[in-house]
């Protein structure tokens, strides 16, 4: 399956390294915050055909949209409910979800609410032992948004890794931020070298690198939320 989008891949390359390569044997659970055509869901399916898979997505006409135009195949384990990711994740019971993937926008823009320490925590909540979280992430220079962001998820999770094109991290232009956490280590080598196959630059950054970039930055809260900015004509795919 051809994964067309270098975050898609970067996400996908994330889940191969940590769940997707279990024993076939174990039958996963995925969730997935936001549903857009399904690429990342229909991509685990194809990959891993016995994998139980939940879609958060409250556009309900979306859904309808996608399922005429794009339909699922039979018997491919996706379940979509029409819950927003807050509503749907605090749904779940402990220990639910091997991964919970975040890729949801709103006008361009992922929701404030779906970033705060609260839901990552719930979101750590539904995650088993070993389980791993993955979030697409936008932002522009100065990547404020970004650092409080990864301010809240390494409250969460104490092994975290960030990945993007090196002009986004050096502030140059609007862009996607993929992250990686987890209670375990993560498998920083196999990140890499998925970086390192990308058309364009990436980097993964982790450990001290990641603490001193984030700096300062605090979390957000349910009382000081933001969603990330909106792409604007800087946003270049």
């Amino acid at each position: 399956m051809r994964l067309e989008f270098e975050y898609v891949q970067r996400i996908a390359g994330a889940l191969e390294a940590t769940v997707l390569r279990r024993s076939e044997l174990e039958r996963i659970r995925v969730v997935h915050i936001g549903g857009g055509g399904l690429t990342i869901p229909r991509y685990v399916a194809a990959r891993r055909p016995r994998t139980a898979q939940v879609v958060l997505e409250p556009d309900a006409d979306l859904v309808e949209q996608v399922r005429a135009r794009l339909p699922l195949p039979p018997h491919s384990g996706i379940k979509i409910r029409t819950v927003d990711g807050v509503a749907g994740v605090a749904a779940m019971p402990d220990a639910y979800a091997d991964a919970v993937v975040l890729d949801a926008f709103t006008d361009g823009s992922v929701p404030g609410e779906l970033v705060t320490d609260v839901f990552l925590a719930d979101v750590a909540r539904v995650l088993r032992p070993g389980g791993v979280f993955a979030a697409n992430m936008t932002d522009r220079s100065p990547l404020t948004w970004a650092r409080r962001v990864l301010a809240g998820v390494r409250g969460c999770w104490p092994h975290v890794a960030a990945c993007a094109e090196v002009p986004v991290w050096k502030g140059r232009r609007f862009g996607n931020l993929v992250v990686v956490a987890s209670a375990v280590a993560l498998p920083v080598a196999a990140l890499e070298r998925d970086a390192a196959r990308a058309t364009f630059a990436h980097r993964v950054v982790t450990g001290p690198g990641l603490v001193d970039w984030i700096g300062g930055a605090k979390p957000f809260t349910t009382g000081d939320t933001q969603s990330s900015p909106a792409p604007g004509w800087a946003f270049f795919g």
